[in-house]
């Protein structure tokens, strides 16, 4: 039976992320001015979203001489039980067609996302193992591990400072892992004080260092929901970033839970 708990993403909590790279707005009475940073983090992580969600995406790679490289998805989402699941599947060019990737996140507790990858040229999925989380998504700057959801409960949160983005007053957030050895060291993440909503977030290394910032380009509202549909994760170290933008936004379109197996990935959305 499908919740209407938020569908997560990562790449604005994103640990980014975001990346269903869709924040919905949370009742500006359920976060005072003397909120505390983890209180913060734990509203946009439960902000209100559509129990479903399908849409394509345009991912383009951007080097830096600004050689682009565009490619085309599909991607449904959806929460059942307290889980959140998201298929994202590569319609083009053709030397990634059929590939699709399968995050699960756990809203009850800080189970750690479960997740999978086929792979059209070896006719098999591949569970993603915790160690390989870390690891670019098919070339882009996203990580796996930004793709999936990241529990408030797996960081200790402070506030470092207020600033604006675009005249929005902002939270500013630094959240670090309890058990260290992960993907990052820390992020820092910029929460619009309106809308309790990440608008901005930047991820650093193991060794401390500033290697990714990830920008909300674009805002959609969508029924009673506030749609984050544009995004550039920008790799400083590599000087190269990603674009992710949406187009053709259904929600609440009945996806269901069957949806979401390893067999549906071989056989494609």
């Amino acid at each position: 039976m499908k919740t209407t708990q938020a569908h997560r993403i990562r790449a604005m909590v994103l640990s980014a992320s975001f990346l269903v790279l869709a924040l919905g707005i949370v009742p500006a009475q359920t976060v005072t001015g003397t909120a505390s940073a983890y209180d913060i983090m734990l509203s946009v992580y439960n902000r209100p979203q559509p129990v479903d969600m399908a849409a394509d995406l345009t991912m383009t790679l951007i080097d830096a001489r600004g050689k682009e490289r565009v490619r085309e998805l599909k991607q449904i989402s959806a929460s059942f039980d307290g889980i959140d699941k998201k298929i994202m599947e590569f319609q083009s060019p053709a030397d990634v067609r059929g590939t699709a990737f399968m995050n699960w996140s756990y809203t009850v507790d800080s189970r750690s996302d479960d997740q999978w990858i086929f792979l059209p040229a070896l006719n098999r999925v591949r569970r993603i193992s915790s160690d390989g989380k870390g690891d670019s998504f098919m070339g882009s700057d996203f990580s796996y591990d930004d793709l999936g959801a990241r529990h408030p409960d797996q960081d200790t949160h402070i506030v470092i400072k207020t600033e604006s983005i675009n005249g929005e007053a902002c939270w500013v957030i630094e959240s670090k892992p309890r058990v260290p050895g992960g993907t990052y060291s820390k992020t820092i993440s910029w929460v619009s004080k309106e809308r309790t909503m990440g608008l901005k977030r930047e991820f650093y290394d193991r060794s401390g260092a500033l290697l990714k910032v990830l920008t909300v380009l674009e805002l959609k509202e969508m029924g009673k929901y506030l749609m984050i549909t544009h995004t550039d994760m920008n790799n400083v170290q590599k000087k190269h970033h990603t674009t992710m933008q949406f187009g053709s936004v259904r929600i609440d379109t009945k996806v269901k839970d069957e949806s979401f197996t390893e067999r549906s990935l071989m056989k494609g959305l």
